[in-house]
């Protein structure tokens, strides 16, 4: 995977997830961490309901536990309304790069995971957070998860499209 394909992904940061007050404001379930860097960005593409559109993002802010943002143009809450259960997402290239060694979820799914020996075991479908640590979830079924460690996950090669892990196939066998 080059750069270029790194770079035009979309990722997604967030869902609108109800109404905050009467002026247009929207509660914002974020995907992002810390969860208030959800509205850092200017713009985010919005997908509902089968459309897509580009929306300035005019202000956000956390208010208690919620994340909140006003979307320029909507300027009361029935408008509002029309957005909740809404996708935010971002262009790929809006995200501040990354340390060396630290990776956004979305560069790694689709990448090829291999073992230590060559084999390969699937493809990263998505990560999900546990308690412990976080989890690459494989394509192929619900039992295919591998633990993102430093004592599995050995190699990660964005360009290269693969991820070698200290893991075998028989793992997963009861």
């Amino acid at each position: 995977m080059s750069d270029a394909d790194v770079r035009s992904k979309r990722v997604r940061v967030g869902r609108i997830s109800g109404l905050f007050g009467v002026k247009g404001w929207v509660k914002i379930h974020s995907y992002t961490e810390p969860r208030e860097n959800v509205v850092g960005f200017k713009e985010w593409i919005v997908e509902h309901e089968g459309s897509e559109q580009r929306v300035e993002v005019e202000a956000g802010r956390t208010a208690g536990k919620h994340v909140i943002a006003k979307l320029k143009g909507v300027d009361d809450r029935d408008d509002a309304r029309r957005w909740i259960g809404a996708e935010l997402s971002v262009e790929r290239e809006a995200l501040p790069p990354c340390e060396p060694g630290e990776y956004y979820w979305a560069d790694l799914e689709g990448l090829t995971v291999r073992n230590l020996r060559g084999e390969t075991l699937g493809e990263v479908d998505y990560l999900m957070r546990t308690g412990a640590n976080d989890v690459l979830v494989l394509t192929g079924g619900a039992d295919r998860l591998i633990p993102w460690i430093s004592s599995v996950v050995r190699d990660v090669d964005i360009d290269g499209g693969f991820i070698v892990v200290d893991w075998e196939e028989s793992f997963w066998e009861s």
